[in-house]
């Protein structure tokens, strides 16, 4: 395949970004989107310039690290799918590729496609925990939790947290993204004693940290990699309301 990527290059954080143009002409559609972006990179060391910067660890669609916009699309067009799993056989031999970092007020922008996701960390430090006895393990069948609660857990618990959500939402939100985290905990018995608590402290985190508000638009749960639902964020509303006429308060 040959094709033509115009990629995000920003030197530092202070630094004015630009979309530079690059040519590939040998691209094999079984190629990972991060193996093209590897070749790309050994062109242009050959050629005595810079690499571009980008995110990336497993490679296996598990971590969250490989953190870019695809023609617009956060991870690229596929559904469900990291970009680090997204294969070159879903474009076209002579294709254009707009490669861009995510763009958001609370992710700024490091190097070319790498930007800084540490907010992320700073709101699950202000809840996202769970209060255990030191001590052998307990009993893993000790505590009976149903199956929907079991199953709705889960799904919000495959969160990566790569921030594909705040990316595709117009205000910026990381709703989804704290949902998640408030949900596969508040729906489980050993998430109880931190529940109020936990819901008021990573609600208030998210905004002290100039997230932007969520309106509902659903862009979020569409390009999540892992299919988080949209009804997470109405979990997280109402362990917020309750905690809200418990009078709990954010620790």
């Amino acid at each position: 395949m040959k094709l033509t990527l115009r990629v995000w290059r920003q030197k530092n954080a202070d630094a004015k970004g630009k979309m530079v143009k690059y040519k590939l002409d040998d691209v094999d559609e079984d190629m990972s989107f991060l193996e093209m972006l590897d070749v790309l990179n050994e062109q242009l060391q050959l050629a005595g310039e810079d690499p571009v910067s980008f995110d990336h660890d497993c490679r296996e669609g598990i971590c969250g690290s490989c953190a870019m916009v695809i023609n617009g699309q956060p991870h690229g067009p596929q559904k469900n799918t990291t970009t680090c799993q997204l294969h070159m056989r879903h474009f076209k031999d002579g294709d254009t590729i707009d490669v861009e970092p995510w763009r958001a007020r609370a992710f700024p922008i490091i190097k070319d496609l790498v930007t800084d996701r540490s907010a992320f960390d700073q709101i699950i430090q202000s809840g996202g925990y769970v209060s255990v006895n030191t001590g052998s393990a307990p009993e893993a069948h000790a505590t009976p939790v149903d199956k929907v609660s079991a199953d709705d857990a889960f799904d919000a618990a495959t969160c990566i947290g790569c921030g594909a959500c705040v990316a595709a939402c117009p205000n910026g939100s990381s709703m989804l993204f704290t949902a998640a985290k408030i949900t596969h905990l508040g729906l489980l018995p050993q998430g109880q004693p931190e529940r109020q608590t936990r819901a008021i402290s990573m609600l208030a985190k998210q905004d002290e940290l100039d997230f932007g508000g969520c309106t509902n638009v659903g862009a979020c749960a569409e390009v999540c990699p892992k299919g988080i639902p949209l009804a997470s964020i109405s979990q997280l509303n109402h362990d917020v309301l309750g905690a809200t006429l418990a009078g709990a308060r954010s620790d």
